[in-house]
């Protein structure tokens, strides 16, 4: 670690950089993770809003449209929240800001990936109701939820877990 940049506490230097390039760093990464997703979600967004003038959505049940409506809200939330990190950077441009911007757009991502996990999950919602009934769709409903808790949220805070317990465990002497 140099010389100029602080210990972080409890945490192994993973590289050679200060806290000016880690937020640099950080925020890059953060942006470009932000752009792989906004663009799926901008795809949903859009084929979304063309579905209410397709031929049959007139016909959609009250059950349908409620799951529609929730896809269309959680697609708008999600498109709002991705793009904010990019409107964050760009009004706080060079103004000395970059840690707050990592703070802030990590948790705008955070909130537009529980927006795309719920605008899909309803997605699956009304596609599956539409093409097996309710009772199948409520199933499938339910097995696609457990996979997004499962693979975007249990797995990471696992991780999360083991991580912070075992760097607590470092910083108590006689402790292993």
């Amino acid at each position: 670690m140099r010389a100029d940049a602080p210990p972080r506490v409890g945490v192994e230097p993973l590289r050679d950089e200060t806290d000016t390039e880690r937020l640099d760093r950080n925020l890059i990464e953060l942006l470009q993770e932000v752009r792989v997703v906004q663009t799926g979600v901008q795809v949903l967004f859009a084929f979304l809003l063309t579905v209410p003038f397709s031929s049959r959505f007139d016909a959609i049940t009250g059950f349908q449209r409620g799951a529609y409506f929730a896809a269309l809200v959680g697609a708008a939330a999600a498109s709002v929240l991705l793009i904010a990190p990019t409107a964050v950077h760009r009004v706080l441009f060079r103004m000395g800001q970059k840690a707050y911007m990592v703070e802030v757009s990590n948790r705008l991502a955070l909130g537009g990936l529980v927006a795309t996990a719920v605008a899909m999950i309803a997605v699956m919602l009304l596609v599956s109701d539409v093409m097996f009934g309710t009772g199948a769709a409520l199933g499938i409903t339910i097995v696609t939820a457990a996979a997004f808790v499962a693979v975007w949220a249990a797995l990471p805070l696992h991780r999360r877990r083991e991580v912070n317990a075992a760097a607590r465990r470092a910083r108590t002497p006689g402790r292993r």
